[in-house]
């Protein structure tokens, strides 16, 4: 049933299109295109294909945005992807979505970004040996308490968060494109891909560039968790592509300022391609400023994520007796509060697991992975399911070209899971044992059902 109701104790449709653009476009941009730009130009080593890649990645995600957009507009519901699981192949597989997503994906998400920020501000506001730890921790709780207020507290901190880093974008794009001096020339002699002293990625190809370029794109998908409260049926959809858009056209700019100001030779060697083009244009005070832009877009992410996976939680609860106080919606602050505290726990225990091991904590994320775009998966086929299964279900956006469209994108999604399970091969066990210890609590979960219902 999607919960779209405006009565107490639901999500009221309470987002504009602004709103629900400046918060698509902070989900996707993270610090990623900060890094990932030079990895990329490596891996496909050529300007013209550099940009064709960034220019591919926007299209791939327009295509997936296209197919949320019919799921969110027929089945809005503030659960999301849980909720599109749980309407195409029943409630067991949706538990085991929610718990992974409760467990690992948007608590560590959170986590992950928070001890980016945190190592970035350090840079600038050192605090001691534990300072990204520290930091890390007093950026959850201070956003989760934001949130906690209110949708509109945390729409407006999205919203301010989202202008900075779109600004400091811009900022690297003037940079590139206007400052900074022309290049000096590449040696005469180049390194040989994987010999010569080069990156890893030299010459690795188009599916490694395609698979840093979408994950620098990541983030989109969790649009689907506010499409309950976004006002009007199509303005969903309007907000995806908006988004999907100024993000892409953002992302290609940054490439080519990144490729003009420091040269694709320079750019491809480079470890922390954003600051050597800020440092080339301002010296010393072009890595403190870089330092401030990263922390901005960890900011941007970690309230983005904490907005939307609570919502995730909150349709547990609604499902799982077993989960009953995470679906409680507090109608006055228009936020699932115990769904919000829940989470910000399980963040600020991973926060504390990273201080203690923070390589095995980085693992643990980076191992959900598989999960993660084995979940995705399921949604896009879901996209066929539901149109066989619930053909009268009113639609009042459906993805065009339907079957040819989504079928590229599960295509997609099928290509990344294969790429994410043989990058961490026998590291995706991990992933795995997340969701056998959730087949036990779902055991449980049912043998309690079945309790009450005797």
């Amino acid at each position: 049933m999607s919960q779209t109701s405006n009565a107490p104790g639901q999500p009221k449709a309470s987002l504009s299109v602004f709103d629900a653009c400046a918060m698509i476009v902070g989900l996707i941009v993270g610090a990623g295109i900060f890094g990932t730009p030079a990895i990329v130009a490596g891996a496909v080593n050529n300007e013209s294909m550099v940009i064709a890649m960034w220019v591919a990645g926007g299209v791939f995600s327009l295509i997936g945005a296209l197919c949320y957009a019919e799921l969110a507009t027929a089945f809005p519901s503030a659960g999301g992807e849980y909720h599109f699981i749980q309407r195409a192949y029943g409630r067991k597989l949706s538990f085991l979505y929610g718990w992974a997503r409760m467990t690992v994906i948007a608590a560590g998400s959170i986590a992950v970004f928070a001890f980016l920020f945190g190592d970035y501000i350090s840079r600038v506001i050192n605090l001691g040996p534990h300072s990204s730890a520290i930091w890390a921790a007093f950026v959850v709780i201070v956003l989760t308490a934001i949130n906690y207020r209110g949708i509109r507290e945390g729409k407006n901190t999205q919203n301010v968060f989202t202008t900075l880093e779109v600004a400091g974008l811009l900022l690297i794009i003037v940079a590139g494109l206007f400052l900074a001096a022309p290049p000096a020339p590449p040696p005469a002699v180049e390194a040989v891909a994987g010999g010569g002293g080069g990156p890893w990625y030299l010459g690795a190809g188009i599916g490694t560039a395609m698979l840093f370029v979408l994950f620098t794109y990541g983030g989109w998908n969790d649009a689907a968790y506010i499409s309950a409260e976004v006002r009007g049926e199509r303005n969903m959809v309007k907000a995806l592509l908006i988004a999907i858009a100024v993000v892409t056209i953002l992302y290609v700019l940054v490439a080519w300022a990144y490729m003009k100001g420091l040269g694709l030779h320079a750019m491809v060697r480079s470890d922390a391609v954003a600051a050597d083009l800020l440092k080339a244009v301002w010296g010393s005070g072009g890595e403190k400023l870089i330092a401030i832009m990263v922390a901005i877009a960890a900011l941007t992410s970690v309230n983005g994520s904490i907005i939307v996976g609570a919502r995730s939680n909150y349709a547990m609860g609604r499902d799982w007796p077993i989960f009953r106080f995470l679906g409680e919606w507090h109608a006055g602050s228009g936020s699932p509060r115990n769904a919000m505290v829940v989470q910000g726990v399980i963040a600020l225990a991973l926060v504390g697991l990273g201080a203690v091991q923070k390589a095995g904590f980085k693992g643990l994320v980076e191992y959900s992975l598989p999960v993660f775009w084995g979940f995705f998966l399921l949604i896009g086929i879901a996209i066929f399911v539901l149109r066989a299964k619930e053909p009268n279900a009113p639609r009042p956006f459906k993805v065009p070209l339907y079957p040819v469209l989504p079928a590229i994108f599960v295509c997609m999604c099928a290509y990344l899971l294969y790429s994410s399970l043989m990058f961490h091969k026998g590291n995706a066990l991990v992933g795995l044992a997340v969701l056998a210890v959730g087949v036990v609590v779902l055991f449980f979960a049912r043998g309690g059902e079945a309790r009450r219902a005797a």
